[in-house]
């Protein structure tokens, strides 16, 4: 099977989708002179009425997104980072997340906005936090944080065919990493984890980058003879709270990471169910490997201090894992 980036992989998404059905359409700033290459060549394919390219206004791109949704289009809008998210916070938490509840189910809302998230490229603070529990703690919207190319791709398509509004949140640090990626038709179902390496001592959880960085400690604990299996659950909501329980039952041990802050992030709501609905199967405590509760520092060494690595996630494992 052929290999392509992360970023091209979200590309190929984006114009199947443009190609399958008029109705969709991007909209957002740099979409034709794109910074990590995603939408490149779209705007000379398909123009100026299904590439908008808007000035710097993440309200304007939010609401005009949300608004063409309601009348019949799926609209894909982009917000370039998604720190700036916070000023289109209106748009997207009180009328894109609560239209079709407070109509009845009579408004539909299909609307992909696609943000980048994660530190590592020394953006310093206010360009490179992990914003996802903000929007998990919203009812209405669906988050997606895809790990792998294929898993990009297919979960874009699947995206923009929701009639829901979904955030979809791409790290930085993926688009330029490499995977296979079937050249046919695919979709990846929202709301189903994959397995991404089988173990049987310890379940590992991990979101977006982390899984990378989960099956590289994986490696290393494998030398020590510790099986660590390691999901990832591709969506957050939904959330595929059974493929973890299934898997935390089998291991007796669990341990979440993402790069968010650990305060209030998701790696506390997906220990609680583990916690609530498995605890006479656990061996051990659950643990968590999350962001230092700091702004991202603009100095590497520091960045590189703030969020986990390998190396943190094999030292939680061992802290849990007595053979």
């Amino acid at each position: 099977m052929r290999e392509i980036t992360y970023s091209q992989a979200l590309n190929e998404a984006l114009r199947e989708e443009m190609l399958r059905d008029p109705a969709v359409f991007l909209i957002g700033e740099d979409l034709i002179q794109p910074t990590y290459g995603v939408t490149r060549g779209l705007y000379e394919e398909f123009g100026p009425q299904r590439v908008i390219c808007t000035p710097i206004s993440e309200a304007a791109i939010a609401g005009a997104a949300t608004g063409a949704a309601v009348v019949g289009a799926r609209p894909v809008a982009e917000i370039m980072y998604s720190d700036f998210s916070t000023i289109a916070m209106d748009q997207i938490v009180n009328q894109a997340a609560k239209m079709r509840y407070m109509f009845g189910g009579k408004a539909r809302v299909p609307l992909v906005i696609r943000m980048t998230t994660g530190a590592g490229r020394g953006n310093a603070a206010q360009h490179m936090q992990s914003l996802e529990a903000w929007f998990v703690h919203v009812p209405g919207l669906k988050v997606v944080l895809p790990s792998t190319p294929y898993d990009a791709k297919g979960l874009l398509k699947s995206s923009i065919r929701d009639d829901n509004p979904v955030i979809f949140l791409e790290h930085k640090l993926l688009y330029a990493t490499k995977g296979p990626v079937p050249e046919g038709e695919y979709t990846v179902p929202l709301g189903k984890a994959d397995i991404k390496r089988r173990g049987e001592h310890v379940t590992i959880v991990a979101t977006s980058r982390q899984v990378l960085f989960a099956l590289e400690a994986a490696d290393k604990l494998a030398e020590e003879g510790i099986s660590a299996e390691v999901i990832d659950p591709r969506s957050l909501v939904p959330l595929d709270k059974e493929t973890i329980l299934e898997s935390v039952k089998r291991t007796h041990r669990a341990v979440i990471v993402h790069e968010a802050v650990e305060r209030a992030g998701v790696a506390n709501w997906i220990a609680s169910i583990i916690q609530e609905e498995v605890f006479d199967y656990l061996d051990a405590p659950v643990m968590r490997v999350c962001g230092e509760n700091v702004p991202i520092p603009f100095a590497q060494n520091l960045e590189a201090a703030a969020i986990p690595n390998p190396d943190r996630i094999a030292e939680a494992v061992r802290k849990i894992t007595i053979l």
